[in-house]
């Protein structure tokens, strides 16, 4: 069977409505899995590593207070946290937590931001009434992480929580023993 040129022509129509149906679906797909498909954070499950001073107790004097390191050639960053955290370590009532800072979208440095009104115009979220509290956030994609629900990733394009860092005490200094593997 021979197509003439102008049967082409006639369903040439085809392309750009298949081409604009993929797309819309490819974006209903993709919008889905992100806002649905977050996963929150496990129990630990750590990889041990080799024992590194962090910082000492006395260097965190208040709620949200932060020191960067770097563990396993990872950036991360040591908390500490207004209440208990999973997979955080408990001193003295006093409760910290360390995350990796490597973003679980495409591996971009988190940081910690502090101002509401900084989450709310640069990354476009809001945290749920009563929540107020400083959230990690990555620059390069907006994505958002809940360091009071373990790292779970809350907004943005990341679904996976961000790995943990295990911590321990000796004596007046806080050290990392281990760390989550990246997902």
């Amino acid at each position: 069977m021979k197509v003439t040129r102008r049967a082409l022509l006639e369903r040439w129509w085809l392309l750009p409505v298949a081409g604009t149906f993929g797309a819309f679906g490819y974006m209903g797909w993709y919008a889905t899995r992100v806002t649905f498909g977050k996963r929150s954070a496990a129990a630990p499950a750590f990889e041990a590593g080799a024992a590194q001073k962090i910082a000492a107790l006395s260097d965190l004097n208040t709620d949200w207070a932060e020191v960067n390191f770097r563990y396993a050639g990872r950036p991360c960053t040591l908390l500490r946290m207004p209440a208990e955290v999973a997979g955080g370590l408990t001193v003295g009532g006093q409760h910290y937590a360390a995350f990796s800072r490597v973003c679980t979208h495409l591996g971009c440095t988190v940081n910690l931001v502090r101002d509401e009104e900084v989450l709310a115009f640069a990354f476009n979220y809001r945290p749920p009434q009563g929540q107020g509290h400083p959230q990690l956030g990555c620059r390069c994609h907006f994505s958002v992480f809940d360091p009071m629900q373990a790292g779970a990733a809350v907004f943005g394009k990341a679904n996976a929580p961000l790995p943990r860092v295990r911590l321990e005490r000796r004596g007046p200094d806080l050290y990392a023993t281990g760390i989550e593997p990246a997902p």
